[in-house]
């Protein structure tokens, strides 16, 4: 099991490096008790960035799991269990991703509230450009237009955002199941991390990285919309550079 380090506050996505113990070798892949690398999963893509060992740095290229993180480190690494290591995460990509995944959520919940219930049906965050399935909908030009400005209105508010464990129950009596697509998670799990825009603006059960304030998001930039059938459509997006300009952690987690 790895310590998800960067899941233990909003503030700790901030941070850019960390020290580890390895505790597992699957040839090309390394397995460490904590991590601040972000894995491949709920739709956001994963770290990249450095660990150094014994024998110098090496580089991580990939990071899947969820309870053992794998980080690729490539044949020939050297690594073996028990090495003292630290970790050193892209920064850069680290901060896209955070501003990408808010900017997601926001828009998820603006889309809910403005066309009639639309709901989030699938996600993919990447650093230079994200996309968002909603269903039903069926954009026009009015309504991409008004979505976006509404979306960058509330973002020059520069909300705060924050993070929280809530039971499904406490999360249900908030917001509406279909909107927090609480039904696509295991009926096992009755506690979630939640992350919250401003009080009560928005909230959703996410595992993900996210910026402390919506004017780290920039200025979301429309790219284009695609059909995905049965009423499904593609809404595809980057972000303009952001006017706050954010710099990481220097403390070592």
């Amino acid at each position: 099991m790895t310590t998800k380090l960067y899941l233990e506050s909003i503030e700790a996505g901030y941070y850019q490096h960390f020290s580890a113990v390895v505790t597992e070798i699957h040839q090309e892949h390394v397995v460490l008790d904590r991590t601040l690398f972000y894995p491949l999963g709920g739709g956001q893509n994963w770290d990249t960035g450095t660990l150094f060992g014994p024998n110098g740095p090496v580089q991580v290229s990939e990071v899947r799991g969820r309870d053992g993180v794998m980080h690729t480190v490539g044949e020939g690494h050297q690594f073996s269990v028990g090495d003292e290591i630290k970790g050193s995460i892209d920064w850069e990509r680290r901060h896209a991703h955070m501003r990408m995944h808010t900017a997601q959520h926001l828009m998820s919940g603006l889309v809910y509230e403005m066309f009639d219930g639309a709901r989030t049906v699938g996600n993919q965050i990447h650093s230079d450009r994200s996309r968002i399935d909603f269903n039903p909908i069926a954009f026009d030009e009015n309504m991409l237009n008004s979505l976006v400005e509404r979306a960058n209105e509330i973002i020059a508010q520069n909300l705060p955002v924050t993070d929280t464990v809530m039971t499904r129950e406490e999360v249900n009596e908030i917001m509406p199941p279909e909107r927090t697509n609480m039904d696509l998670l295991p009926s096992s799990v009755r506690e979630l991390r939640v992350v919250k825009i401003d009080d009560g603006f928005d909230l959703c059960p996410c595992a993900g990285t996210h910026v402390q304030q919506l004017g780290e998001i920039g200025e979301v930039n429309f790219l284009g919309k695609k059909s995905k059938g049965k009423g499904t459509q593609r809404f595809s997006y980057d972000l303009h550079q952001p006017v706050i300009n954010i710099s990481p952690k220097q403390a070592t987690l």
